[in-house]
């Protein structure tokens, strides 16, 4: 069954895709994070999500905006960046025949499952399409290395200016 898989990240990507293929999915890698800052940020983080794409044939679909306003405070807006994320990955599902969606973001131990999970669902619904739910955070050091191991540029925060500086 074809998946498309929101792409946080290259590194991300790293550790996610190998479960996925596991599971005997066909998946496509959507880039979409608008609210990445700096806009070189972003940059580094679409250049280290082609290297791994090109670098294991991957099917790859790049979305690029830059600088989408998350509101605040923190727990609101990282609900609201979730939900950006997510409802542009159903959309662009449903308009190109995808069954699933998924993202990345389930591989960190630092993002919030449960909201993820549950605006995944709530947007998956919405597009008649369905959300494919898997805790990848046991693959998370396996990213690590597996991207370190590759040379693949690692962020060091989730991507907004307010995460850059806390």
């Amino acid at each position: 069954m074809t998946l498309l898989l929101h792409t946080c990240c290259g590194p991300c990507l790293s550790g996610v895709f190998p479960a996925l293929q596991d599971d005997g999915l066909d998946i496509t890698a959507f880039f979409f994070n608008p609210n990445i800052h700096p806009k070189e940020e972003l940059e580094r983080r679409i250049g280290a999500f082609v290297e791994y794409t090109a670098s294991k044939k991957i099917k790859a679909v790049i979305k690029e905006e830059f600088e989408r306003s998350i509101a605040d405070p923190p727990g609101e807006r990282c609900a609201e960046c979730y939900r950006v994320r997510l409802r542009e990955t159903a959309r662009y599902a449903k308009a190109n025949r995808f069954k699933k969606i998924s993202t990345t973001l389930l591989i960190s131990p630092y993002q919030d499952h449960e909201k993820i999970k549950e605006i995944g669902e709530a947007m998956a619904e919405e597009y008649g399409i369905i959300f494919y739910y898997r805790d990848f955070r046991p693959f998370y050091k396996d990213s690590v290395l597996h991207s370190k191991s590759m040379g693949l540029y690692r962020q060091k925060y989730c991507g907004c200016e307010k995460s850059k500086k806390s």
